[in-house]
């Protein structure tokens, strides 16, 4: 299931020289392949903006999304930083301060800057 945000997004920009009458041709053609003007680029909100719901939790939405980005699960997250799981589902709700000695363990378990938690 994670599969799909695992793999990176890429970004190209594309170069051509051609005949100047087919110009339009081509444009449409790769418009139709989801490519877009440079210069038109599809405009872009702040995340915090984009996803209110978690406006207030940032601490538990970085470890959960840090923990689904090392492809972890809570028990195995717990069995790592030896915090029980039933506390990190907490933290992750917004339930339980994380506090800085168990930031410091989830920063070393997930690779990350501990101040993320905080």
């Amino acid at each position: 299931m994670l599969d799909h945000t695992k793999k990176p997004h890429t970004k190209v920009t594309l170069l051509f020289e051609g005949p100047a009458d087919k110009q339009n041709e081509a444009i449409e053609a790769l418009k139709k392949l989801g490519f877009y003007s440079a210069s038109n680029n599809p405009p872009s909100i702040p995340w915090r903006e984009a996803f209110k719901e978690f406006e207030g939790n940032e601490p538990g939405t970085n470890l959960a999304g840090g923990r689904h980005k090392e492809g972890l699960t809570q028990v195995q997250l717990s069995e790592l930083t030896g915090i029980p799981q039933r506390h990190i589902s907490e933290m992750e709700r917004g339930k339980r301060p994380i506090g800085k000695r168990n930031a410091r363990l989830f920063a070393k378990a997930l690779k990350v800057d501990y101040r993320m938690f905080l």
